[in-house]
């Protein structure tokens, strides 16, 4: 079995003009782990397998990729499980994984995404023995079937190889770049060296080397000028660019002053919902969770008043989200690696 105890790092913290209390929950959020049980198809066993040991456990890091856990995996493979001989002939490349239940993974989401979606999606299936409520949730492993042979690449797009997550993941970057400021400067005028510093940050689980770069292109939570207005808004409801406002550089880094928040909403074995999130309401009041829910699953998460009892809940990296929260803090704070804010919503028992 191997966990990963703690993050990573070298050196002295990057962002120093960081708040404390953003640093925390970044810091808290990145060190999430979630626990893996990853089990060799048995009809896909290469002769001479020891079948006993096929298993493997691991507290995978929840901001990590499957693709990532792969040289791991295969080393416990070939020293405890594969014939050496027939171990030699497989490649990795043709690895691929589902779950238990028969699902397809998609090896280009976060670890930690894939657990927290497997989570609501029991939320709708029929109540086992040792099922609770959503407010007292079990941490249990996750299990993963590895199959060794026969991807379906229809289904894949790209082959799950440490490359093509690199490319999957520096694209979830641009594009919640691009939503955030209205325009992808901040991504594009990376240099090489930190472009490949900030997925070596990733590879390595290093909170340091990771927000070393991210720094530059997330939004900050600094509290924005004493006496600065609220941002402008034009008729679709949203700011405008920072880039386009003539304001100091920590008040075009605010979180409250992004065009749009990249989010994306989960529901259970159903669609993925993305609009235009802006941080403020048009009255420059905060957009907070439960009014973005509630205009968005008004079925789930019904307008006040309401009384009635508890439809739904909003999970993200494994704890559930106070109601109130605000979305522009979410961004800043509380968004994965890729730079996207995740609400998986679970149905209530």
């Amino acid at each position: 079995m191997s966990a990963y105890g703690t993050t990573r790092h070298h050196g002295q913290p990057s962002a120093n003009s960081t708040p404390a209390s953003t640093t925390l929950f970044r810091r808290l959020s990145w060190e999430g782990t979630v626990p893996l049980e990853i089990r060799v198809d048995s009809k896909e066993l290469p002769a001479n397998s020891d079948r006993g040991l096929e298993c493997y456990y691991i507290q995978a890091p929840r901001v990590s990729y499957l693709p990532l856990l792969m040289p791991e995996i295969r080393r416990f493979l070939m020293d405890v499980v594969f014939d050496e001989a027939a171990g030699k002939m497989l490649k990795e490349e043709e690895w691929w994984f589902e779950s238990e239940e028969g699902t397809l993974l998609k090896w280009h989401w976060p670890i930690g995404l894939i657990y927290d979606n497997h989570t609501i999606s029991a939320s709708i299936r029929p109540p086992s023995q040792t099922s609770t409520s959503h407010h007292n949730l079990q941490v249990t492993p996750l299990k993963l079937i590895l199959h060794l042979a026969s991807p379906p690449t229809e289904k894949l797009l790209l082959s799950p190889s440490a490359e093509s997550c690199k490319q999957a993941f520096m694209g979830q970057l641009k594009e919640a770049d691009f939503i955030r400021w209205g325009n992808t400067k901040r991504m594009t005028g990376l240099r090489k060296q930190d472009q490949d510093g900030i997925w070596e940050g990733i590879k390595e689980h290093n909170f340091d080397d990771y927000w070393r770069v991210a720094s530059k292109i997330v939004p900050t939570t600094a509290p924005a000028r004493s006496g600065s207005p609220p941002p402008s808004t034009n008729p679709s409801g949203h700011t405008r660019p920072p880039s386009v406002d003539p304001q100091s550089a920590p008040d075009r880094d605010n979180a409250y002053n992004v065009r749009s928040v990249p989010v994306r909403l989960y529901l259970p074995d159903g669609p993925v919902m993305q609009d235009v999130v802006p941080p403020t309401l048009e009255d420059g009041s905060p957009h907070t969770l439960v009014h973005y829910l509630s205009t968005h699953l008004p079925l789930l998460f019904p307008p006040t008043p309401y009384s009635g009892p508890e439809l739904a809940y909003a999970m993200m990296h494994g704890v559930l989200v106070p109601p109130d929260a605000e979305m522009a803090w979410l961004g800043a704070c509380m968004a994965g690696a890729d730079g996207w804010v995740s609400v998986c919503v679970g149905i209530a028992r």
